[in-house]
């Protein structure tokens, strides 16, 4: 029921920044719990920030912690990923998720049910 669409990704250099966004629809979006989630070639998809239904509260991965920053803007239905300081292993198809929720930001692939199509990040060495 819930439509998502990411843009932003792209090819950058090693230590770059990039912008992700995801524009949602269909849903109360001030109801859902979002999240951004990546996949590298041959691996498995894994969480890397997610972030209550009013922003008051957000989870990182280990791996990013310090370098993205995951938030969103309830009035535009979007969420966007900053990411800094970027690192070749952060190449991957990231993907924007979606799952009602008002407090609990689960971190588990199957905890949602909502997914946009996937934005291709290329980070250079």
């Amino acid at each position: 029921q819930v439509q998502l669409v990411e843009s932003g990704g792209g090819l950058v250099q090693a230590g770059g920044s990039l912008r992700l966004s995801c524009a949602a629809s269909g849903g109360t979006f001030a109801r859902l719990v979002m999240a951004w989630f990546r996949q590298p070639p041959g691996k498995e998809r894994e969480i890397v920030a997610g972030i209550s239904s009013r922003g008051g509260r957000s989870y990182y991965a280990d791996s990013v912690k310090g370098r993205f920053t995951i938030s969103r803007d309830n009035a535009k239905n979007t969420v966007y990923l900053q990411m800094n300081s970027l690192k070749p292993e952060d190449t991957a198809v990231y993907y924007c998720a979606a799952r009602a929720s008002l407090s609990y930001i689960y971190t588990g692939v199957g905890d949602y049910s909502s997914w946009g199509q996937g934005t291709q990040v290329t980070v250079s060495s």
